[in-house]
């Protein structure tokens, strides 16, 4: 087994960055536009490096409770720096090159998601035909985050029996984007549709070759536990400024029917915030312990899809739940567009679309339960 690749260990993140991003993610979602000084700045203070999955748990989930299509956009990259992490950490060296290009500052983002193609990893509707070099690829990708900006994009396609996955770089020839994100939220994320024609992943970019069908390939399962787990902390950091909001909403509020009474005293307001803060407090010891076991290079432990899925589903869920709780406590000011809870009610939903979606979610936890059906 090769050595362990060097990583970041601390929080790039300062209060003055997170502000600023704060600040900037309101215009990035009216004007329907990509993050790019959010994107500069994360760059220059290294944020696209890799570093342990519990430490990019923890940021995504700051960055997500300050400006989540932008924290949402940098987990497709980030989700490669693990996946990449993982597998060299478990002697597979040719994935090294993408730790080193994310050391240099180099953006990844995901070919993966494909319209009418609902089982994801596990096949694929692209056509690859070995060529001189390496391998092409001819079909459509859809919401691939990040599309103004990836200087690697990773494409999966069918060959025969087979799945074939391989990075290109932006300045190649055979792709194309269609600028057709004009979402209901996580608007800044900019996830166009990439047209792919004939497009070549070259042998050395090539990083695993898997059969059609469900797996358990090392390469699936870092893909699985990297991008369910930070797509769950971007969720949870949703949840978070939520949280807060309920909580300053209903400080700053006050009652003529109970001689002007703050909210933050009538009981009931207070029993709707306890139920959120709640809900919200459970998801971090899921997340962080989950993290901390991919993070020791212990093997998957039992029930790993299920627990990964579910976490998915539940830091999804909690954040819809809690959104919901703050609009209703804040009142109808929040339901101006102008507001930040109307934002994250419209970047909260995008949850439900993330695989696993629920439906998937609760097939999996089934399958854990009962097996096949008959």
């Amino acid at each position: 087994m090769s050595a362990r690749h060097d990583v970041v260990s601390s929080s790039v993140l300062t209060d003055e960055v997170l502000a600023g991003i704060r600040k900037r993610a309101p215009g990035y979602d009216q004007r329907n536009e990509f993050f790019h000084e959010d994107l500069d700045i994360l760059r220059e203070r290294g944020y696209l490096k890799p570093r342990p999955l519990s430490q990019m748990s923890s940021d995504q989930r700051r960055l997500a409770a300050h400006a989540p299509a932008t924290a949402l956009g940098l987990g497709m990259h980030l989700t490669w720096m693990g996946v990449a992490r993982d597998m060299v950490n478990q002697g597979h060296d040719e994935f090294k090159w993408i730790l080193d290009d994310g050391e240099a500052g180099e953006l990844f983002a995901f070919g993966v998601s494909e319209r009418g193609n609902d089982r994801v990893l596990s096949d694929s509707l692209v056509s690859v035909h070995e060529v001189e070099g390496g391998f092409s690829y001819t079909g459509q990708k859809i919401f691939v985050s990040l599309s103004p900006a990836w200087t690697r994009l990773s494409l999966l396609g069918k060959l025969g029996d087979d799945i074939i996955h391989g990075f290109i770089t932006r300045d190649q020839k055979g792709w194309s984007n269609t600028p057709d994100w004009d979402t209901l939220g996580m608007r800044a994320t900019q996830s166009y549709t990439t047209d792919l024609k004939g497009v070549v992943v070259e042998h050395s970019k090539v990083v695993r070759r898997v059969p059609v069908g469900p797996n358990d390939d090392p390469f699936t399962v870092a893909i699985f536990q990297n991008f369910l787990l930070l797509v769950s902390s971007v969720y949870a950091g949703i949840a978070d400024r939520a949280l807060e909001l309920t909580v300053e909403g209903a400080t700053n509020k006050y009652s003529a029917l109970d001689d002007g009474a703050s909210y933050a005293d009538d009981p009931d307001i207070r029993r709707q915030a306890a139920a959120s803060a709640i809900a919200v407090d459970a998801l971090t010891p899921q997340l962080q312990t989950y993290c901390s076991w991919v993070d020791a290079g212990e093997q998957a432990p039992e029930h790993w899809f299920r627990l990964l899925s579910g976490m998915k589903h539940q830091s999804v869920e909690t954040a819809r739940r809690v959104v919901d709780t703050a609009l209703r406590i804040v009142g109808g000011g929040a339901y101006r567009s102008s507001h930040e809870l109307s934002r994250l009610q419209r970047d909260v939903l995008a949850g439900v679309y993330h695989p696993s979606d629920t439906e998937a979610v609760h097939r999996t936890v089934a399958f854990d339960l009962f097996g096949p059906t008959q």
